[in-house]
């Protein structure tokens, strides 16, 4: 019986074990430029013990970023400063790939720098607010990127794809969930488009296909993973066609030939979609299960004996046990993080969790 435990084959990328760490913003990017700060090297080192890290959302360009000291990879310092980083994990014996993110309509021109504004498919504004470094403040309407600026933000996820390997990555996942640019484009409630990438299925799925093209294409399809979260209502996304959206645009990227499909599971009623899935995608397949409120636990590695998954995502759980493989292996002690100091931007809750 396969277990946690067990290596795993990622489109020639050998894990240690099937546990992976889920991409988690943490706000430490307080360089010049949006460069990762020294303790994240030191961070995503101490959780090397993962089969796969997954880092935090990356921007791909400037205007892609949604939230303050969010680190990107369109600068050279950035390369730099994120090479300091893998080589960390790397000498820990760990595999890290980059969440490339763009926060499409979600930040607020306060965030970016001069005269950059939100952009999204359609010129639609989320409810709800942001923090800023003035505080919170309302979600502004997007700029609708015209048809040549649709072109040009795939260019972007593809050209930080290739810094993401120049800088050390293993690979890179792109992120099209959680209601950023991507899952606008899937869902009908941000995306009102009249030309080919609006409307019907078949057109809202084709930003993220081209995305997952041009990626696998400037890199490899052994480094490019995708990041979905179907019926998930985060960042104000309404979808009203779930199952034919994902399911189309699984088939669509399968030909492809990615390394991986990462699933976040919105809720106990999405695992028929979730097995459907799986079926449908050949490479491996990552899932994040809805646990509800409690983070997930020791008791979610049984889906990979029982074949429902290839890897388990945990997120809460990996900020505070950095060494969370070991801990799961005997089902615990486990410590619990300090929700203050999530995003704080310092060493403390960061970088001071002991190991066992």
């Amino acid at each position: 019986m396969t277990t946690a435990f067990d290596p795993i084959d990622l489109a020639g990328t050998r894990l240690a074990n099937r546990i992976a760490m889920a991409p988690m913003t943490r706000s430490r990017a307080n360089g010049e430029d949006g460069t990762p700060s020294a303790i994240v090297a030191e961070y995503y080192a101490q959780r090397a013990s993962a089969g796969l890290i997954i880092t935090e959302g990356i921007q791909p360009v400037p205007e892609g970023q949604g939230y303050p000291n969010t680190p990107g990879l369109h600068s050279r310092e950035q390369i730099a400063a994120w090479r300091e980083v893998t080589t960390a994990v790397h000498e820990r014996g760990g595999r890290i790939f980059a969440q490339l993110m763009h926060s499409g309509r979600i930040g607020h021109p306060d965030i970016l720098d001069g005269d950059l504004h939100p952009v999204g498919p359609s010129p639609i504004a989320a409810a709800g607010q942001v923090y800023t470094h003035e505080g919170p403040k309302d979600y502004v309407a997007p700029r609708e990127l015209t048809g040549d600026q649709v072109h040009e933000a795939i260019a972007g996820f593809a050209s930080a794809a290739r810094n993401a390997v120049e800088a050390g990555f293993d690979g890179v996942e792109i992120h099209g969930a959680n209601g950023y640019l991507i899952q606008q484009f899937l869902a009908s409630g941000s995306n009102h488009r009249t030309d080919e990438w609006g409307g019907p299925v078949e057109n809202r799925i084709r930003f993220a296909v081209e995305v997952v093209k041009a990626v696998a294409a400037e890199i490899g399809p052994e480094r490019t993973g995708l990041r979905i979260s179907p019926a998930n209502t985060l960042n104000d996304i309404s979808e009203t066609d779930t199952d034919e959206l994902y399911t189309r645009l699984v088939t669509a990227i399968e030909p492809v030939g990615i390394a991986y499909l990462h699933v976040l599971e919105t809720g106990p009623e999405r695992r028929p979609l979730v097995l459907d899935l799986r079926k449908r995608f050949a490479g491996t397949f990552i899932l994040n299960p809805a646990t509800g409120a409690d983070p997930t636990g020791a008791e979610s590695l049984a889906l990979i004996e029982d074949g429902t998954t290839d890897l388990v995502a945990y997120g809460r759980l990996f900020i505070a046990n950095p060494d969370l493989p070991a801990r799961l292996k005997t089902d615990g002690p486990y410590a619990s993080p300090n929700p203050a100091t999530m995003y704080a931007g310092g060493p403390e809750g960061y970088i001071d969790y002991p190991a066992l």
